[in-house]
C-alpha cells in the first residue's frame, strides 16, 4: 500500500507515497505518530486507523496510469 514515508518535524507534515504512484501530505501529525506508523508490523493498517481518520490530508499527486 505505501511505498515511501517523510516527515518534516519542523512543520509536522508527514508525506506518503502510495504503490499507486499517489502522494498525499498530511498535516499536524504527531512525532510519535510518525514514529508509530515507522515502527508497524502493518503501515497499511495503521495508516487507516491513525492517519487518513484523524489528520487532514491533501494529494499532492494523483496515481499514475498504465
Amino acid at each position: 500500500m505505501i511505498t515511501a514515508l517523510g516527515y518534516d518535524a519542523a512543520t509536522a507534515v508527514l508525506e506518503i507515497e502510495f504503490r499507486n504512484g499517489s502522494i498525499y501530505r498530511y498535516f499536524c501529525v504527531k512525532p510519535s505518530d510518525y514514529r508509530d506508523l515507522l515502527a508497524s508490523s502493518s503501515k497499511g493498517k495503521f495508516f487507516q486507523a491513525r492517519i487518513e481518520r484523524v489528520y487532514r490530508g491533501q494529494c499532492i499527486e494523483g496515481p499514475t496510469r498504465g
